[in-house]
């Protein structure tokens, strides 16, 4: 493995682990402080649907540590135990971020909409990628096994590139609806929702970096294999 390889491998690797730790050390450094508005995070999340005129989201708790999420297909705002009952100044930010999907939903958000379209062919290219490597292994085809892997690949790498404008749009509009609706009122709140929004943002990055990162190598690694 040359050291492009290495990288690939270990490099993102270690930004991924990084990234998923700045969102855990972020929230739990954020979540001790309280939100001047006294609201829970499901309380703010309604008070921004409602506002929006946004009637059809039911908002849920999931069982599980930092899984919130907007799901588009069933009209539903997931939120983690942590953020729908509590009332830190991270809860707030995060469903407000959850939220800003909801927006982004009801006004037919081009990147949204292109995420939603590619979910299933990301599902399967994120099956195949790991699998084709053993196939080629195998089999010894390794050159239609480059060539699979190059095209899956580079569909997650676009992905995870539309996801990026997703998720940063999700954030500004979890701030300015904060903001404007008056739930964001001092220097503290605002520095601790930048934190929470700031970090984990950071992972998306990170997985898009990751997926690049393979689609190159596995492009030279099939343009050395033709050379």
């Amino acid at each position: 493995m040359n050291a492009f390889g290495l990288w690939a491998f270990f490099g993102t690797m270690a930004l991924s682990l990084w990234a998923m730790w700045r969102v855990k050390s972020a929230y739990n450094k954020y979540s001790q402080v309280p939100n001047s508005s006294g609201l829970s995070g499901a309380e703010v999340a309604a008070h921004i649907l409602q506002r929006a005129g946004i009637g059809d989201v039911e908002i849920v708790e999931s069982n599980n540590l930092l899984t919130d999420h907007y799901d588009p297909l069933n009209r539903r705002l997931v939120l983690s135990p942590g953020n729908f009952e509590g009332r830190s100044a991270a809860a707030m930010g995060v469903a407000a971020h959850e939220c800003g999907h909801a927006l982004q939903h009801q006004q037919a958000y081009a990147p949204l909409t292109w995420r939603m379209a590619s979910v299933n062919m990301v599902g399967f290219a994120s099956q195949a990628v790991y699998i084709l490597p053993l196939v080629g292994w195998f089999t010894h085809l390794l050159a239609p096994m480059l060539i699979l892997l190059c095209f899956g690949w580079a569909i997650i790498m676009l992905f995870n590139l539309i996801t990026l404008p997703v998720e940063f749009d999700a954030s500004a509009r979890a701030k300015r609806v904060l903001a404007d609706m008056g739930l964001m009122r001092t220097q503290e709140e605002a520095h601790a929702v930048n934190g929470v929004l700031d970090a984990a943002a950071f992972t998306y990055v990170a997985a898009f970096i990751t997926s690049l990162s393979y689609l190159l190598y596995y492009l030279l690694a099939m343009s050395g294999r033709r050379s």
